[in-house]
């Protein structure tokens, strides 16, 4: 049987106009834009208006991603957005943006892995295209995290922000696209990151409203930690797994939760700062839009070529970690 390459052939992304500065914070909880960057790296973050979910800003990061790929709605069999901000418990987030979309063939379902949701994504979309059940597979990150963010928590407030990005997956040339990637979890340490209210263990009540449940909980030193050891051992496997050396590596763009554990990986990784994309600044930590938004920019901005070996790696909520290298598989700017 003749082996399937899958690469991206359409890109998109949307974030929104409010901007919330660290300035702005400043003024809201105890803290500071010197705090906040010099551990962080976070200057400002997107927010949504309060009538804005999910859904309608994963379509518009849809819709650009199908225009780039000059494709139809009509033509694609698959949708899966990662998200842990959807619309609703169910129907799934992919299901709405597949009827906004029009996109009237295509099965939708939604994916939970925190912030390596969209790695988790494109792997499983690349799976049905290699095996020959499907020719399109639409991949969407959208996350509105304003929604689930406790503005009086100084801990958690200063790092979280909205957006989308979304990727079209399809058969490429021989040699080019996804070349390996890796998935892990360890939920055993599920709760240093968590939702606690809202699903069946602790459902909506007076109580889980009163003690604040349904915003996010984080013990940011245990994370952090995590982060730092699963990105290298995250790293390592995948590019092991395509066959590739360290040197061999040309562009990076991580998860972008923290300046510091990034730092930590460009160092690791022996990759100039000209080789690592970093948007967290601008962005904060969008969770599972952040890697296809800033791929998305990357793109834009003329930083990753055709054959460029390129690294994506995120860590997030369950606990999770996701890495993939592409060998990108489009002449961009062409």
């Amino acid at each position: 049987m003749k082996k399937i390459y899958v690469g991206i052939s359409g890109i998109g992304s949307y974030v929104p106009d409010k901007v919330i500065t660290n300035f702005d914070l400043s003024k809201m909880v105890d803290t500071s834009n010197e705090w906040i960057v010099d551990r962080t790296g976070i200057e400002e973050r997107r927010v949504v208006e309060d009538n804005i979910a999910a859904s309608d800003i994963a379509t518009i990061a849809a819709k650009r991603a199908l225009e780039d790929g000059k494709t139809n709605p009509e033509d694609i069999d698959l949708i899966i957005v990662a998200t842990v901000t959807g619309d609703h418990a169910f129907p799934s987030t992919a299901c709405i943006v597949q009827k906004n979309l029009g996109a009237t063939k295509a099965a939708a379902f939604d994916i939970n892995a925190g912030c390596s949701g969209f790695v988790y994504s494109l792997d499983i979309g690349q799976r049905f295209i290699s095996t020959g059940a499907y020719k399109k597979v639409l991949v969407i990150g959208a996350e509105t995290l304003s929604k689930i963010t406790d503005w009086e928590d100084r801990n958690t407030c200063v790092l979280f922000g909205d957006g989308a990005g979304a990727c079209l997956l399809e058969e490429t040339e021989e040699g080019l696209g996804i070349l390996s990637s890796e998935l892990g979890s360890k939920g055993q340490d599920g709760e240093v990151l968590i939702q606690p209210g809202g699903g069946s263990r602790h459902p909506a009540s007076e109580d889980t409203i009163a003690n604040k449940l349904h915003y996010i909980k984080m013990d940011g030193r245990e994370v952090f930690k995590f982060a730092v050891r699963v990105m290298e051992k995250a790293t390592i496997n995948v590019i092991e797994k395509a066959n590739l050396k360290l040197e061999e590596l040309d562009f990076l763009v991580p998860h972008q939760a923290n300046i510091r554990i990034i730092a930590a990986a460009e160092k690791r990784l022996n990759l100039g700062k000209d080789k690592v994309y970093i948007n967290l600044n601008k962005y904060g930590n969008m969770s599972s839009a952040s890697i296809p938004v800033a791929l998305d920019e990357a793109i834009k901005a003329k930083k990753i070529n055709k054959g460029d070996n390129v690294l994506l790696v995120a860590f997030g909520a369950g606990l999770t970690w996701a890495s993939m290298i592409i060998k990108w598989n489009r002449e961009e700017g062409k």
